[in-house]
C-alpha cells in the first residue's frame, strides 16, 4: 500500500472559505496530499494557497496547471509564490490540458502540445534557480527574466501525461507523471513509459470516486462524466490508444451530435473500469489496485449525487477516520 494519499480540492459542493473545517482533520484521517484541479471553476494555486495554512502537514500539488493558458514568467512567479509559502510541500503539476480549455475557453492556439510542455518544463528548471533566462525555446521565447523570489526548494516537475511521447517525456526532463481517466488495469500500460529512463519517478493519478452510492446512480453520473471527457480529442486519443473499443458507439454517436445516445451506448463495463463506485471499503480496495499497478500517489476526485454531502465522503474514503 502507498504511503501516500491524496484528495482532489477544492470540494465541490462546499464554499471555499468553508472547506477549512474539512481540510484541517485530514491529516488526522490518514490523508498525505491535496491536489488542485483547474479547468473552469477555481484556479489551480488559490486552494492550495488557503490549504497550506490549514493544513501545514499536507503535500500541495496542481493536477494541473496547463502550460497554455500562462505566460512562462508568470508561471513561474504563481509556483515559486506557493514554494516559498510551502517548503518543500508543493509539487508542480504541468500539462497540455485540452484543445476546449486553451483554444475555446482561453483563446490561445493548441499547437505543438509536446513541444509547449516540454519548453516549458525547460524553462522553469532554470528559472527555478534565480538564473537569469535568455532563450529561444521552439514554442517562445524568454528574453532576460530573472525570478525574484527564488523558492528555498525548487518544486518537484510533474507532467501530465496520456500516450507515449508524454509520458517519455515526464520520464526523461520531469520529476514525474500525472495519469488520469484510465482504470487501475491501463496502469500497467502507461507506467513503463514513464521508466524507460530509470525507475523512481512518481506516478500521479487522478481517480473519479463514486462512494456509497447505488450502482444504477453511479452509472448515471459516471456516464456523463465519460460522455463530457472522453469525447474531447485528447481523451479519445488516449483510449483509441489503450484500444478501448467500447466506446467506438459513443464516439459515434456524439460526432453525430445524438447526445443521448451517446451516453446510452456507454457500457457498464466501462463505466466500472474508470470510476471507482461501490461501499467505501470497496473503493479503498479498487484505489489501492492502482497502487499495486504502478501509481504511486492516489489523487481521489469525488463525484457526488446531487445533495450529498462532500465532508462524508472525505470521511469515508479516508485511509483511517
Amino acid at each position: 500500500m502507498t504511503s501516500r494519499w491524496g484528495m482532489t480540492v477544492p470540494l465541490e459542493g462546499i464554499p471555499l472559505p468553508d472547506q477549512r473545517a474539512v481540510i484541517e482533520r485530514m491529516p488526522d484521517q490518514g490523508y498525505t496530499d491535496l491536489w488542485s484541479a483547474e479547468a473552469g471553476s477555481t484556479d489551480a494555486f488559490t486552494p492550495l494557497a488557503l490549504a497550506s495554512v490549514w493544513a501545514p502537514d499536507l503535500r500541495l500539488g496542481t493536477a494541473i496547471v496547463p502550460a497554455y493558458t500562462r505566460g512562462p514568467a508568470t508561471l513561474a512567479m504563481s509556483a515559486a509564490t506557493l514554494a516559498a509559502a510551502a517548503p518543500g510541500r508543493f509539487a508542480l503539476g504541468l500539462g497540455t490540458s485540452s484543445n476546449i480549455i486553451v483554444e475555446r475557453w482561453n483563446a490561445v492556439p493548441f499547437t505543438e502540445p509536446y513541444k509547449k510542455v516540454r519548453d516549458t518544463v525547460r524553462f522553469l528548471r532554470e528559472a527555478f534557480t534565480g538564473a537569469r533566462v535568455k532563450a529561444d525555446y521552439d514554442t517562445f521565447s524568454v528574453q532576460g527574466f530573472t525570478l525574484g523570489a527564488v523558492p528555498p526548494q525548487a518544486p518537484p516537475i510533474l507532467v501530465a501525461a496520456l500516450r507515449p511521447g508524454m509520458l517519455r517525456l515526464a520520464g526523461r526532463e520531469a520529476d514525474g507523471a500525472i495519469i488520469n481517466w484510465l482504470s487501475a488495469e491501463d496502469v500497467r500500460t502507461v507506467v513503463p513509459y514513464v521508466h524507460e529512463q530509470g525507475e523512481g519517478k512518481e506516478i500521479v493519478a487522478r481517480i473519479f470516486v463514486i462512494p456509497e452510492a447505488d450502482p444504477d446512480t453511479a452509472r448515471g453520473i459516471g456516464r456523463r462524466a465519460i460522455a463530457a471527457y472522453l469525447n474531447v480529442p485528447v481523451y479519445r486519443a488516449f483510449h483509441e490508444w489503450l484500444g478501448r473499443e467500447e466506446l467506438a458507439p459513443m464516439w459515434k454517436a456524439w460526432e453525430e451530435g445524438d447526445r443521448k445516445g451517446a451516453l446510452a451506448a456507454i457500457p457498464d463495463a466501462v463505466v466500472d473500469e474508470l470510476i471507482v463506485h461501490g461501499p467505501a471499503g470497496y473503493c479503498r480496495e479498487r484505489v489501492a489496485a492502482y497502487v499495486e499497478n504502478g501509481v504511486t500517489t492516489p489523487a481521489l476526485a469525488p463525484i457526488l449525487p446531487p445533495g450529498a454531502d462532500p465532508a462524508r465522503a472525505v470521511r469515508a474514503l479516508a485511509p483511517r477516520d
